[in-house]
């Protein structure tokens, strides 16, 4: 991994890194709420895709080892995170990524579609991602990210606990649990507060998305209900749906393989002349 230096336009210090292939088509990893870049360890590390591709993962404000402001402001705003993501495509020196988002980074993405436009990248794989609000198409484990906010540590790490265990249907071992546990806890309380007092999105980006996009959701995801994905890609000229059935939250791992076989196919495709 080769450190990337990211400032954002108000001031913090991103975590950034580079992998793959130096002269390879161009991928962007935005993982979700509470997690950090460690969560693409199966795309960034020791796989066919870092032969091919040239890929960036970053730690979004508030997690990870990216600057955690304790001010709500520092969160509520969608220019911060499209401005963010910017700013990392700009320190990395990016000519047209392919953007690939899971769960919360969904809102990231249209956030910088909304204020960046879509001239900069390649095309984006909404992996379970959120892509509008409503309750309606969540999970019943999302019920978990109340007790994620609590200032009182056992109920905190109680709640994370479970969170994360509905990240997945196939559950990971207890070493890579262990891992993931503790990069969740590295966010603050108020941080994941502040994420989720944003204003609501009304998912107008979708229908003016005129660039590739692949929808990728996990048939047991109890974190983000399937039809989430099933209406991003309805709402998406030319979108494409890919189901894995029995998988959960997070495809990208519970079926690293075939995860990474399509996202190859697609980023190909995308950057083809």
């Amino acid at each position: 991994m080769q450190p990337i230096a990211v400032a954002t336009p108000d001031g913090l210090t991103i975590a950034a890194g580079e992998w793959g292939n130096p002269s390879g088509p161009e991928i962007v990893f935005i993982h979700g709420f509470s997690q950090c870049s460690l969560s693409w360890e199966r795309q960034l590390a020791d796989s066919a895709l870092a032969r091919e591709f040239r890929m960036i993962a970053y730690d979004l404000r508030g997690h990870g080892a990216s600057d955690k402001p304790a001010d709500k402001d520092a969160y509520g705003h969608d220019r911060l995170w499209a401005d963010e993501l910017a700013a990392v495509i700009a320190a990395a020196h990016l000519e047209r990524p392919l953007l690939v988002g899971w769960s919360y980074a969904g809102r990231i993405i249209t956030d910088y579609v909304r204020l960046h436009g879509t001239q900069a990248i390649a095309g984006i794989n909404f992996v379970a991602a959120v892509t509008k609000s409503g309750n309606e198409l969540l999970g019943p484990d999302i019920k978990h990210v109340g007790g994620m906010q609590s200032d009182d540590l056992a109920t905190n790490i109680a709640a994370t606990r479970a969170f994360l265990r509905g990240c997945f249907a196939t559950q990971p071992s207890a070493e890579a649990f262990e891992v993931m546990l503790a990069f969740n806890m590295m966010v603050p309380p108020r941080v994941r507060a502040g994420v989720l007092s944003r204003t609501p999105n009304p998912g107008d980006m979708l229908p003016r998305l005129a660039l590739p996009v692949l929808v990728t959701h996990g048939t047991q995801d109890r974190i983000i209900a399937r039809a989430f994905s099933e209406f991003t890609a309805s709402a998406v000229p030319g979108a494409k749906l890919s189901l894995y059935d029995g998988i959960g939250h997070s495809p990208f791992w519970e079926d690293a393989p075939r995860f990474n076989d399509e996202l190859a196919s697609f980023a190909r495709a995308a950057n083809a002349p």
